[in-house]
């Protein structure tokens, strides 16, 4: 199999499809039952390395996701141990805030309690989580408050400083003020979904981002297909940028990247079509 792309962030190199990871822990997007479903048929550290496992193979070593959560812990350990390959973690850790932090700062002891865990865990990448980054965003005064101390002892701790978002002002205020991150997680789908600005208007914006941009939820939490999604993303990106997928089996992985790669390389796709009884009429006759 032909090796994944890959870009270079904050000096390291990452393949170009990232793997996510809320169909690992239970985070759908859709209702309570299918959080309940994913919690109970693919939260484990097996299952999960099962995944990974077609990931690495494939050349595509660089995840996302909050390792905090042990059974995606050991997960990646159990994949890095069966392929012999290392893991590329990027972590999104929410970091504890109030009401005072704006004008006030953190709780530095306790952002230093998280963050030497999440070093203690081999993260490469520290992206704050948007619940954090999006509160601290200042629309009058175009900056993202407080993040430069966060940015800093991450850098202490020797691992990459990024931002999660889901306000695109955020990373136009981070490249204004020169903010000390190497790249940003945005949300990107050709629905709109949990995007707060247009589709066009979002893609302008990672476009003139002075950064590579980490994408996410390209399929919209499964509500765009595969084909559609695969083909927009990557299509409408910058050779720098990533796209994160989210994969529930290891089957599922595979047909993400075998599509990807053909889209990749122009190449016309190779793809097994579902064959139901309401397609009986416009199907070939032997």
């Amino acid at each position: 199999m032909t090796a994944f792309p890959r870009t270079v962030v904050g000096g390291v190199s990452v393949s170009r499809m990232l793997i996510g990871s809320n169909w690992f822990t239970g985070f759908s997007h859709c209702s309570p039952a299918k959080d309940e479903f994913i919690r109970g048929y693919a939260k484990n550290a097996k299952h999960i390395a099962d995944i990974i496992e077609v990931f690495l193979n494939a050349g595509v070593d660089t995840i996302m996701g909050s390792v905090s959560i042990d059974e995606f812990y050991y997960g990646i350990h159990e994949a890095e141990q069966r392929t012999g390959k290392k893991v590329i973690i990027i972590s999104t850790p929410g970091l504890p805030w109030g009401p005072t932090t704006p004008s006030q700062g953190f709780d530095i002891a306790a952002v230093e309690k998280v963050l030497d865990f999440e070093a203690s865990r081999g993260v490469t990448f520290l992206m704050p989580h948007q619940s954090t980054t999006d509160s601290l965003v200042d629309r009058c005064v175009r900056q993202i408050r407080q993040m430069d101390v966060v940015c800093r002892l991450i850098r202490e701790r020797n691992m990459i400083p990024g931002l999660s978002t889901h306000m695109p002002e955020s990373i136009i205020y981070a490249d204004e003020s020169g903010l000390d991150v190497e790249s940003y997680i945005s949300i990107y789908n050709a629905d709109g979904f949990l995007m707060q600005v247009e589709v066009d208007w979002t893609a302008h914006i990672i476009r003139s981002a002075k950064k590579p941009v980490m994408t996410i939820k390209p399929m919209a939490a499964g509500q765009i297909r595969p084909f559609q999604a695969m083909n927009f993303v990557w299509n409408t990106l910058r050779p720098q940028d990533m796209v994160t997928v989210g994969t529930m089996t290891p089957l599922e992985a595979k047909e993400l990247i075998d599509m990807s790669l053909q889209i990749l390389q122009g190449q016309e796709q190779q793809i097994a079509l579902q064959t139901t009884r309401s397609k009986q009429s416009v199907m070939p006759q032997a």
